[in-house]
């Protein structure tokens, strides 16, 4: 859909639409030539240059519902966004017909703590989440970054530190309050509206804006979990070494290794600026003795840093060491069939000599990941034993180009061991999803086709 911008009694279409939308939502809206426009359009990633036709910052689901009716009216897309984390899988998409909706200013959570269980609203992050929580003894399947908005996460998959044991963040979404494309606000659950409940179960915002979330909890107030830490001339013997050990680990334990290169930043800690590092972290739900015992072969390997402890279940956010601030990358991703042998040798070639690669990562799944629970929506589960994921910096955006470059290069280097799936929070613009959404990828058209006829939502996950 393109706005037509030939000349309307002088005036561009385009400036018309423009006109018309500013009389319809006042100083809600932000466009382009406005002052406020670059700063509002800005994602979390900052390596992602969006242009929308306009920028809204909706406070509540009735401001959403007047956007997506003028919207409509107008002939103009909906692109929602919680906080631009995941934009790079906006970046295929031509957003200069689209509202893109920045939910940043719609943040709350309420948790009923006896049924363990919390409403989240739409631009709320994780750590709002496990921070109302915590007084409980509660958490949530929280992604590894606590400022990861809840909503594109949960409603794409999720892997957390917990997903051995407890599965995909998805299947903990009860409910979904959603302003689908004719302005309403729609509950969908397993009783009302099934069928959108399903679809937006990996759909997400391909079929409205998400105003609200309610989501289960889990009964965790305090974790062991931390993270051990080598220089990088170690990483063939530990990255061997993981890979051993996660044959027999149970799904009690959830972890993660990566190749790591920094920069030379003040800001970085001195045991990370300016060096290359393996890393093994993650989270294991036993007792401290169990956990312990767990984790001496991999102590066995002295590692510089060792932090593995019990800690506030609020605390596990902090733990995988993510950016806390908006920061410009481009990530590729692949699951793995497995990971032993010359794939271990191929995994460690790639993470340390790719030029411009600023992280490997490998994920242990499997388990309770790998499981489809009854009633699960079109995504209730990922199929193999590792995610992989590849991750370049853009300090320039010339520079951009040769960082995808890096981080493709980084999965491409383990094709011969890729399974038939992908984890979709794990993967940006420019890749085929039919993998991400398998079985339920004709389904999802079909009711795509039911619940937005006109296509009036980009989401960032595309459906097709």
């Amino acid at each position: 859909m393109t706005i037509n911008t030939g000349t309307t009694t002088g005036v561009t279409a385009a400036a018309a639409t423009a006109d018309r939308l500013r009389e319809v939502l006042g100083d809600r809206v932000v466009l382009a030539g406005d002052a406020a426009y670059d700063a509002a359009r800005v994602p979390w990633n900052l390596a992602i240059d969006q242009r929308p036709f306009a920028v809204v910052h909706p406070e509540s689901a009735e401001d959403v519902v007047d956007v997506v009716r003028a919207a409509r009216a107008l002939g103009l897309r909906v692109a929602p966004q919680s906080t631009g984390h995941g934009a790079g899988a906006l970046a295929d998409t031509d957003l200069s017909d689209a509202i893109l909706v920045s939910l940043s200013k719609l943040r709350g959570v309420t948790v009923h703590p006896e049924a363990q269980s919390a409403r989240v609203l739409g631009g709320s992050e994780w750590n709002d989440v496990v921070q109302a929580a915590a007084p409980w003894g509660l958490t949530a399947l929280h992604g590894s970054s606590g400022d990861v908005g809840v909503v594109g996460y949960a409603l794409s998959g999720g892997l957390s530190f917990y997903a051995r044991a407890h599965g995909l963040a998805v299947n903990s979404v009860r409910a979904v309050q959603i302003v689908t494309a004719d302005g309403r606000i729609v509950r969908a659950s397993v009783h009302d509206d099934p069928e959108l409940f399903w679809a937006v179960r990996g759909g997400s915002g391909a079929f409205g804006v998400v105003v609200s979330l309610e989501i289960d909890l889990l009964p965790i107030a305090d974790v062991f979990a931390g993270m051990l830490l080598w220089p990088v001339d170690r990483a063939p013997e530990v990255v061997a070494a993981w890979s051993s050990w996660t044959t027999t680990a149970p799904e009690s334990a959830s972890t993660s290794l990566r190749v790591m290169h920094f920069p030379p930043m003040p800001d970085l800690p001195p045991f990370l600026s300016d060096r290359s590092v393996v890393v093994i972290d993650g989270a294991i739900l036993e007792t401290d003795a169990a956990a312990t015992a767990l984790l001496e072969p991999l102590r066995a390997l002295t590692p510089e840093i060792d932090t593995f402890a019990r800690i506030p279940a609020v605390q596990l956010v902090q733990v995988h060491m993510d950016p806390p601030e908006p920061t410009p990358g481009l990530t590729a991703g692949a699951m793995l069939s497995g990971f032993a042998g010359p794939a271990v040798d191929a995994y460690v070639a790639a993470a340390t000599t790719t030029p411009g690669l600023f992280l490997a990562e490998l994920r242990h799944v499997g388990g309770a990941a790998a499981r489809r629970p009854d009633g699960a929506g079109a995504i209730g589960s990922v199929q193999g034993d590792f995610l992989l994921a590849g991750i370049a910096m853009v300090p320039a955006p010339e520079l951009a180009e040769s960082a995808l470059a890096a981080a493709h290069g980084m999965v491409a280097a383990m094709a011969d061991w890729h399974a038939p799936a992908l984890a979709l929070t794990f993967i940006d613009g420019g890749v085929d999803r039919t993998l991400g959404f398998g079985a339920a990828q004709d389904r999802l058209r079909e009711l795509k086709a039911v619940y937005d006829p006109a296509n009036m939502f980009a989401g960032g996950q595309p459906v097709g």
